[in-house]
């Protein structure tokens, strides 16, 4: 009789042990099975170098969404990223999209500047004013290369 209780005892506690494992595991991997709380924006971008899937989406400096996927336009030649943002975050349609960098050197990710003069977007619509990130190698190599040319007004003087 004692032995079992033991059993029982154990196999309770593994099954609670599971459980708990299983939610972490679902929190942490932000996995939805209940229904999406979010929904989906598009933008579209002529470089979107460094972005990843997974990539955070930011508005005034706060995350609000995740960089869903990411694809490529060969009709309009653009790089068409799907941002899935968390509902009750409206973005309107004059809204702005830039790839920021966290840090000097740290990962990108997409700053939505909302806007606010204009529509909400409905969910699958496109951001229409994007901004694209700055390379700074190109940068850099034009200034150690010479490549970077002068203000011809200042030149005048």
């Amino acid at each position: 009789m004692k032995k079992y209780s033991v059993d029982t005892f154990v196999g309770i506690f593994v099954a609670i042990g599971l459980v708990c494992v299983g939610y972490m595991t679902i929190k942490l991997g932000k996995v939805s099975f209940l229904g999406d709380d979010d929904y989906v924006l598009q933008a579209r971008f002529s470089s979107v170098s460094g972005v990843r899937v997974g990539s955070p989406v930011e508005i005034h400096g706060i995350e609000v969404g995740r960089v869903e996927k990411m694809t490529l336009d060969t009709e309009k030649q653009t790089a068409v990223l799907e941002l899935k943002i968390r509902k009750g975050i409206t973005v309107y349609d004059d809204a702005i999209a830039s790839i920021k960098t966290s840090g000097l050197i740290g990962d990108k990710f997409v700053n939505i500047d909302p806007g606010g003069g204009g529509e909400a977007l409905a969910s699958g619509a496109f951001i229409v004013e994007t901004t694209s990130p700055t390379d700074m190698e190109e940068l850099i190599s034009k200034y150690a290369f010479g490549d970077v040319t002068k203000d011809k007004k200042n030149d005048a003087k």
